[in-house]
């Protein structure tokens, strides 16, 4: 190990930036569903290393500096392996925009990279040679992955937080400390080997004991899980019973060849497979299976009314048209992207439009520069969605309070809707761009994570997979795989009884934490300058 660490210290140019960019792709395979943590602690030192070895600069340089290529470097590879499943969305359409898939996933992987080039520039700005070094690292690239989850619409996919929450245990500190929360222990647990090599004047035993530190944090994290899924009392409900189908209705990509009667033929199907719908409550289909406006076509709700008994609600993705006076404020608007809820008599009874919008996805960034070219949205189907005004509680007749997310909505901690009100989460989503890689997988671990966050049951209805139900702890307790067709009937678990400690402070201890790290990076760099 003194020769690796020796090597990433001296390494230079070209060689420094392979180096690292190998380094961030062995880092990625820490994230969700693979969950190789040990990869995080081989990784993160050799970013300590090339740090300690960059060079200083001076004056305005300083922000310049060779840490920013460093930090830049790690991340490009880091966000290239650990996002690659965004490129199956370019082999849709037959593959007519597979040229694309490289640039539009390094591109991306480029962006994010930038939050961690300035991240490692500013902390290097205050390196010192002590153990502090790795607090400051830490509580900078914290700070990045916060600013990359919030800033230009945020895109808080594979926070370094994840890597800690790889099984039930693990994942129930995030009740404590959210997942912004993990991120930093994960960065500063994970950064401690760079402090044992190379050998200097301090002891084996001084050198070893924040490595050692780091792992009983791991050790209490798991066993603070442990006690919390031993000792925490879930309770189902008695007042619903949910039916959640995952169809594989693909027609979405062309409204104009989608068939209105042969989707409604299989929605309905699938739903009254095996027992019927007589002692369900609450019916569940996920995000676009509708690959039209249901206002546009009467029979879809008649059929619908038809096929629900007396005192059953549909929850169902759905387009919604705009409403006149929506129209009248904005001619341009293409409609919503929403969850409506619809009674036996065929009677929407209630709605919800998705208002955190995925950028490219369902609306173009800068739009009026894009339709120069005549371009209107890069995916195809739609014209994108209008964003809605960004209300998340649903409370509709015979049904329990609760929040729904769709889609990209459930990936942002803290961000969810007014928890104290919710009797549960519903998830619904279309992850069939990306199916055949791990991006459903990923998708699916991060929404269960607003489960652990909020002490809230999560219904999760896929259209292609994954589909899961979560008790409050975060525990899956019903699924259905990935590209299979069918439906579960699942009673989900009371709400647990008060606020877990992360709804109730939010993401203050984090903010603290960045802020007294960063505080003691500064304040080692000046001792270390003063005695020079």
């Amino acid at each position: 190990m003194t020769w690796i660490a020796e090597s990433a210290i001296l390494s230079y140019g070209w060689r420094r930036m392979l180096l690292l960019f190998v380094a961030g792709i062995v880092a990625a395979s820490s994230a969700a569903p693979l969950f190789f943590v040990p990869a995080l602690f081989l990784a993160m030192p050799i970013l300590v290393w090339c740090l300690d070895g960059a060079e200083r600069m001076k004056g305005w340089k300083r922000l310049f500096s060779p840490a920013l290529r460093i930090g830049f470097a790690f991340g490009l590879g880091y966000f290239t392996a650990a996002l690659h499943w965004l490129g199956a969305a370019f082999l849709q359409e037959g593959g007519i925009f597979i040229l694309l898939m490289p640039f539009a996933i390094l591109g991306l992987a480029a962006i994010l990279a930038l939050f961690w080039a300035v991240a490692t520039a500013l902390a290097h700005m205050f390196w010192s040679g002590g153990a502090l070094r790795v607090v400051l690292l830490a509580g900078a690239l914290s700070v990045a992955e916060y600013a990359r989850g919030h800033l230009f619409s945020g895109f808080p996919f594979d926070l370094l937080g994840y890597a800690f929450t790889a099984n039930d245990e693990m994942a129930q500190a995030a009740s404590v400390v959210g997942v912004y929360g993990l991120t930093f222990l994960a960065a500063l647990a994970s950064t401690t080997i760079a402090l044992i090599w190379p050998a200097d004047e301090r002891g084996l035993v001084r050198r070893l004991v924040p490595f050692f530190l780091s792992i009983g944090l791991i050790a209490a994290q798991i066993g603070y899980g442990s006690w919390r899924l031993e000792n925490t009392e879930v309770t189902q409900r008695t007042d619903i019973k949910v039916r959640l189908a995952q169809p594989m209705i693909t027609d979405h990509a062309d409204w104009d060849a989608a068939d209105p009667a042969n989707v409604m033929d299989r929605l309905i199907s699938l739903s009254e497979s095996g027992t019927g719908l007589e002692d369900i409550t609450h019916l569940v289909w996920p995000e676009s299976v509708f690959p039209f406006f249901i206002q546009d076509y009467p029979d879809a709700l008649a059929r619908i009314a038809r096929m629900l008994p007396p005192g059953t609600t549909l929850l169902t993705g759905a387009p919604r048209a705009p409403l006149a006076d929506e129209l009248a404020q904005d001619v341009d608007n293409p409609g919503y992207n929403s969850i409506l809820a619809i009674a036996n008599s065929g009677e929407i009874v209630g709605s919800y439009d998705k208002s955190h919008l995925v950028p490219f996805g369902e609306y173009l960034p800068f739009a009026s520069f894009w339709k120069q070219f005549g371009i209107r949205q890069f995916v195809p189907g739609t014209n994108g969605w209008a964003a809605g005004d960004g209300r998340r509680l649903m409370q509709i007749p015979g049904t329990p309070a609760f929040l729904a997310l769709v889609c990209y909505e459930a990936v942002f901690p803290g961000d969810i809707g007014d928890v104290s009100k919710a009797e549960f989460i519903l998830n619904i989503t279309n992850d069939a761009w990306f199916d055949g890689s791990i991006g459903p997988a990923q998708h699916a671990h991060m929404a269960r994570l607003r489960s652990v966050e909020t002490g809230l049951p999560m219904l999760r209805a896929s259209n292609t997979g994954t589909t899961i139900v979560t008790d409050p702890l975060g525990r899956i307790v019903a699924r259905l795989d990935e590209q299979q067709v069918a439906a579960i009937d699942v009673v989900p678990h009371h709400r647990l009884v008060g606020a877990t400690l992360y709804t109730t402070l939010g993401d203050a201890p984090f903010a603290l934490a960045c802020l007294l790290s960063i505080l003691l990076g500064v304040w080692a760099h000046r001792r270390e300058r003063r005695r020079e």
